[in-house]
């Protein structure tokens, strides 16, 4: 199976000044074509470090595919690097210092002298033009191996992406294999205890089972490697219907879908307007929650001040409650709705900033499982 590998290249990100999106790109996109994502690292800008990381990745990898560092200016060390990576020498061409002062002079300015860098690529490299910037891409083939350096630009590296390199690597290494993914998210068991549940699934070849947790929400990633899209659809299918036997209403989603928009459907199908008490939650928590009324819970009892608020708004007949307590590690969950009253308190031993967004979501797990039972 053909495999690959990415290195992004940036001292800018490695100083945390920008987020590499590219890196995420680059993989949803290679596991369409069915290549096997082995590593990814990000490089400062730096010719030597770059190059041996490529080659390094050349001795692993049949793809090494690099963003950024294509630019005009000394710190864009990428076209050197891959040179020296490789065993040769950078070369000018002028058909892409043409197509450098095309796309500047779209602007209404000359092109500076030190713009001619990007007209640059390692010898017998095949170039790529770049239609919607001024760095141009290449990639130089070996053997075994290509190398492929795209700009660092998100928008026009997706382009040259989708333009030139797939095709060029669906040609080059006979893609002919697909793979697809699906995630199930789950809610009211730890990752431990769903690993027990499932733990034989985590150990086929193909599909792949892997877990994930984000505090109060466990996923589960299911990875199929087939010729065809059918194929991989239907071994994903048999995993999730085994998967769905095991851990029943534990499952709340797949894919996109969210903890809170699950829950709020189900609550709107069953008719219910609810209501929102909190303390202690951040604001950007809160807004996850939309077109619900939210109120500032008051210290004492949850479950009085909930069936207060409900008495005094007639028009509401459900109150979810969160308090979070971050010093004592511990939160209470109070829940009314039609079919009853709920409340607990439950302790947290993780890091203490994880609290609230643990809290929150089990609180919603309990009122989801409320509007979804069907007794």
């Amino acid at each position: 199976m053909t495999s690959a590998e990415i290195i992004t290249i940036g001292t800018e990100i490695l100083l945390g000044e920008i987020v590499d999106t590219n890196t995420r790109y680059l993989a949803r996109n290679l596991r369409g074509l069915g290549v096997d994502l082995y590593r990814t690292i990000t490089i400062g800008d730096n010719v030597e470090r770059i190059a041996s990381a490529i080659r390094e990745s050349m001795e692993r990898a049949e793809i090494v595919i690099t963003t950024g560092g294509l630019g005009p200016t000394v710190d864009d060390p990428t076209r050197e690097a891959v040179a020296r990576a490789v065993g040769t020498e950078v070369e000018f061409r002028e058909e892409l210092w043409q197509q450098v002062v095309a796309t500047i002079s779209r602007y209404g300015r000359i092109p500076s002298e030190n713009q001619k860098r990007q007209a640059y690529v390692p010898q017998n490299a095949i170039a790529i033009p770049n239609p919607v910037g001024t760095a141009p891409a290449f990639i130089v083939e070996t053997e075994r191996n290509a190398v492929i350096s795209l700009p660092g630009v998100p928008k026009e590296m997706e382009h040259l992406l989708h333009e030139s390199v797939i095709p060029y690597l669906q040609k080059r290494f006979d893609l002919r294999h697909v793979i697809k993914v699906r995630v199930l998210h789950t809610s009211g068991l730890g990752e431990g205890m769903v690993d027990e549940k499932i733990g034989d699934l985590e150990m086929l070849s193909n599909p792949t089972v892997g877990l994930a947790a984000h505090n109060g929400v466990v996923d589960i990633r299911i990875a199929a490697k087939s010729e065809t899209e059918v194929g991989a659809d239907r071994m994903i299918a048999e995993v999730e219907q085994d998967l769905r036997a095991r851990l029943k209403e534990i499952i709340f989603g797949a894919d996109d879908d969210t903890l809170e928009g699950v829950t709020l459907a189900a609550a709107d199908r069953r008719g219910w307007n609810v209501v929102s008490l909190e303390r202690g939650l951040p604001d950007s928590m809160s807004r996850r929650l939309p077109n619900l009324t939210r109120l500032d819970l008051q210290p004492g009892s949850l479950m009085d001040e909930l069936r207060a608020i409900l008495g005094h708004n007639p028009d509401k007949n459900t109150a979810l409650g969160i308090a979070c307590f971050v010093d004592d590690m511990a939160a209470e969950l109070g829940i009314i709705t039609p079919r009853g009253e709920k409340s607990m308190r439950i302790t947290y031993g993780g890091h203490p900033r994880n609290l609230p967004r643990w809290a929150f979501n089990n609180a919603l797990n309990i009122l989801r499982l409320e509007a979804q039972s069907t007794d």
